[in-house]
């Protein structure tokens, strides 16, 4: 078990008034409402469809669903507010009038989505560019009093391929979140997870790096995120898609717990809950 005798590392979050106890690690299962995600997959074109895999990741053990509605695929295009909305907010409220106890995280980097999609039901806001596309997403953070997840990203979706440079990616993107942090905490938001950001702005070298040091995070105190799931990081080294890469996210997605990831962010979450119930029996 990854543990650090120097820092204190926050073991809680509130979500919508349900404490969550992150010292066990958690599964986050994703919902994706897009048309061209990059794991077709996971694609929920529909309310039912979306509704159906709510249901099996919940029975499958999920303790969050990400819901996203903006495709942040590398190069996806832009796509209006209104499209991101009008995508969202009907899932959002039919998951939450289905599944009262599951707790909603909205994958958006849009203030006005992501206060929108906690007025429908929705208790986190995950936001893959960390506040830099959108100058009032920390405001509005701090005022709805939710739970961030900080996600380190160049660029946007569009471009972030071509900015995946570093000096030291490990430096680079601890000194992001702790400046990023810190405004947080100035501006009083209480719970903050945070996410390297595995395949935006980032080589597969790149992930791999972040991904044998994740234990260096610990100095932030803060919960730490894992989303690796059936990325180029995975197909790249052994061959073939997104959709041969389930067993390649497993062994990541294990090696991440031995380094004190809190939350595996994934598509598959009954293999995920399985990987955290052997590891855990393991770290006893």
């Amino acid at each position: 078990m990854a543990k650090d005798t120097f820092f204190h590392k926050k073991a809680t979050l509130n979500a919508g008034g349900k404490l969550i106890d992150l010292s066990t690690p958690k599964v986050m299962g994703i919902i994706n409402l897009t048309p061209d995600s990059f794991y077709a997959d996971s694609r929920q074109p529909t309310v039912a469809d979306a509704l159906q895999q709510a249901e099996k990741m919940l029975d499958d053990g999920a303790a969050f669903l990400d819901l996203g509605a903006y495709s942040s695929r590398p190069g996806a295009d832009d796509i209006s507010v209104q499209e991101e909305t009008d995508r969202l907010l009907p899932v959002v409220e039919a998951i939450a009038a289905n599944f009262p106890n599951a707790v909603l995280s909205i994958d958006t980097f849009r203030s006005s989505v992501a206060e929108a999609g906690i007025s429908a039901g929705a208790h986190i806001i995950n936001d893959v560019s960390g506040g830099q596309l959108d100058v009032d997403m920390f405001a509005t953070v701090a005022r709805l009093q939710v739970p961030y997840i900080l996600m380190h990203m160049k660029g946007n979706p569009k471009t972030m391929q071509q900015l995946a440079t570093y000096d030291d990616v490990f430096n680079e993107v601890l000194d992001y979140f702790t400046e990023r942090y810190n405004i947080l905490k100035q501006l009083g938001v209480n719970d903050v997870i945070i996410d390297p950001g595995f395949g935006f702005a980032k080589k597969p070298e790149h992930g791999y790096t972040l991904l044998n040091r994740l234990d260096e995070f610990n100095r932030l105190g803060l919960p730490v995120l894992v989303g690796v799931s059936r990325k180029k990081m995975i197909y790249s080294l052994l061959g073939g898609t997104a959709a041969d890469a389930l067993n390649g996210t497993t062994v990541l997605n294990t090696i991440a717990l031995t380094k004190g990831a809190n939350i595996l962010r994934v598509h598959d979450v009954r293999e995920a809950v399985e990987a955290v119930k052997i590891w855990e029996a393991v770290s006893k």
